[in-house]
């Protein structure tokens, strides 16, 4: 991918993931407490070791040693409780927020305009897996480190009222750490980018692959797409090995000041008990403190090198949630639930994104109700254009597209594709059975609509010989079948539905003219009293229609009834 490294400069989180997080603020206000509680009972041990060492070993007081063994043991046990509470809670949390921006983040790519898709498809997928990196950052153990920091003051203040001057060890190596790991974001930041958009890079080139694996043996394209990936794995290597260098330096350096703690409050106590001025039991339980008090920090190193690579996924995905996508507010829509199937272009010219030609220039023409339509043209002229745009799949450039004298801009969606049955270029089927194909789950769609539909397109004829028919589950993209019999599996998925428009975009390129003709002669009586816009390179499909419209390099050159422009063509 070309793309650049997105400029991070506020940190302040949108309303997409801020909103989840306050509605299980409950959840992590019990968290903070839990945690706040073990921090307490932490102090538990190093109270433990002062008291042993001071007054039970000097006057071997064991009475009193089971005593305090006892109530150390049941706030341990209370310790291990609260941090199973602590986790599960955390879980919970986590999956409610999981549960509800990930469906968001799902429904703003669903609903997203086609002309703001950039990068491969496994790029794409690559940066919604990014989503994880959100999740973790938010939903683990961040909060419960966050609650950690504000008890080393505690610490430190416990430490300096049993040890006095033994608080200047860790109160010199808290902000060594602190230092070290806020020097290391910039260039975390800088290369967690970086690795991202490379990451996302990687993705495509193994997605495309694994799609286009029949074309790419066929075609021997094995040796370009390894190269491709090649580079992709040494890109993505070499950025990830430099950002975990400079995460190591963070991190081993706290690791390193936990050590150093400790030994120093080691150092600096032998002095002071030969200078009489601590105890045993204090230094014991001041090395303790120590150590925790340094512990937070060592977690806080590690949360910041998550943090450059949580920051860079929330920018590209919050690039996504900001971007506008197809709905709008509900009153900014027309709410038509049925339309009867006029269709008008009027003046619309269109090019697509990054692209400066124009697709469509200056195009007019108008479909009434019922009106059966043919659109031909040499390749490239913009017929499947048409079908995209009455869709709402893309928007004019210049000029309207009119459906029941409503710009379907301004009809929901939901509306306008609710009442099409479209039939595209390039055949998509899902992963599932042949009835999930042809029913899409709509309750309304019963087993009798999906026989229907399939005997009208062709498709029982084939799927009614196998043993598991309908129930056949199909690979990616239908994979197993012909081109033919996918589009046969498309077609009945635009009949079963009953719309009142219907938009065929080459529907028979790959069916044999034996099925073609089977197709015609059953889809003639199927067809009367409904709006069809069909895109057609073959002549005996022309049959279907009443008019037809004549594209090309964009523009429409002759229009009218089908048997009139037939003989102007042939003439010419």
């Amino acid at each position: 991918m070309t793309e650049q490294p997105i400029v991070l400069h506020k940190p302040r989180v949108a309303a997409w993931l801020m909103d989840p997080i306050r509605e299980n603020k409950s959840l992590y206000l019990q968290v903070a407490l839990a945690a706040a509680l073990v921090n307490l009972f932490g102090l538990a041990t190093s109270l433990f070791s002062l008291t042993v060492y001071n007054r039970i070993v000097p006057n071997n007081a064991t009475d009193s040693l089971i005593a305090l063994s006892i109530g150390v043991g049941i706030v341990m046990v209370f310790d291990l409780i609260l941090r199973l509470i602590r986790g599960y809670f955390i879980d919970v949390a986590g999956a409610r927020i999981d549960r509800t921006v990930g469906a968001s983040i799902f429904s703003r790519m669903l609903t997203m305009r086609m002309g703001d898709r950039k990068g491969s498809s496994g790029a794409f997928a690559g940066l919604l897996r990014e989503f994880e990196a959100l999740r973790d950052f938010f939903a683990s153990a961040t909060l419960a480190a966050v609650v950690d920091v504000p008890f080393i003051l505690l610490f430190l203040v416990v430490i300096w009222m049993i040890g006095g001057p033994l608080v200047w060890v860790p109160l010199l190596m808290v902000p060594l750490v602190i230092l070290t790991g806020w020097l290391s974001q910039p260039a975390l930041a800088r290369l967690a980018s970086q690795g991202l958009i490379e990451g996302m890079g990687k993705q495509g080139v193994l997605v495309e692959a694994i799609s286009g694996l029949e074309t790419v043996k066929s075609s021997s394209a094995g040796p370009l797409l390894a190269r491709r990936w090649a580079h992709a794995v040494d890109a993505h290597a070499g950025s990830s090995l430099k950002q975990r260098l400079v995460a190591a330096i963070s991190i081993n350096v706290a690791q390193s000041a936990q050590g150093i703690c400790y030994v120093g409050v080691v150092i600096v106590g032998v002095f002071m008990i030969a200078n009489r001025e601590l105890t045993m039991g204090a230094l014991i339980a001041c090395s303790i403190l120590a150590g925790r008090c340094v512990a937070p920090l060592s977690q806080i190193a590690s949360l910041l090198t998550r943090l450059s690579h949580t920051r860079s996924a929330y920018a590209h995905l919050d690039r996504l949630m900001q971007g506008g996508g197809e709905a709008r507010a509900e009153g900014d829509y027309l709410r038509r639930a049925t339309l009867d199937g006029g269709i008008e272009f009027k003046n619309v010219t269109f090019k697509y994104p990054g692209v400066t030609a124009r697709a469509l220039d200056d195009v007019s023409f108008k479909i009434k109700p019922g009106e059966r339509v043919a659109i031909i043209g040499r390749v490239g002229s913009g017929k499947s254009t048409i079908a995209r745009l009455i869709l709402g799949l893309y928007e004019p450039s210049d000029g309207a597209v009119f459906v029941d004298d409503a710009d379907v801009r301004q009809l929901h969606p939901d509306d306008l594709r609710h009442n099409i049955g479209a039939v595209l270029q390039d055949v998509f089927l899902l992963t599932g059975s042949v009835r999930e194909n042809i029913s899409l789950g709509e309750p309304s769609v019963d087993d009798a609509a999906v026989l229907r539909a399939a005997k009208l397109s062709g498709t029982h004829d084939f799927i009614g010989q196998v043993p598991n028919g309908y129930d056949l589950r199909l690979a990616d993209r239908g994979e197993g079948l012909s081109g033919g019999q996918r589009q046969s599996i498309a077609i009945a998925r635009a009949l079963a539905h009953e719309r009142p428009i219907l938009l065929f975009d080459e529907p028979t390129s790959a069916m044999d003219i034996q099925s073609e003709n089977a197709l015609i002669a059953r889809l003639e009586p199927e067809l009367r009293g409904k709006t069809v816009v069909l895109v057609t390179h073959r002549q005996s499909m022309l049959r279907l229609v009443d008019r037809i419209i004549i594209l090309d390099k964009g523009k429409i050159v002759a229009a009218g009834p089908r048997d009139d422009v037939l003989k102007s063509v042939a003439v010419n």
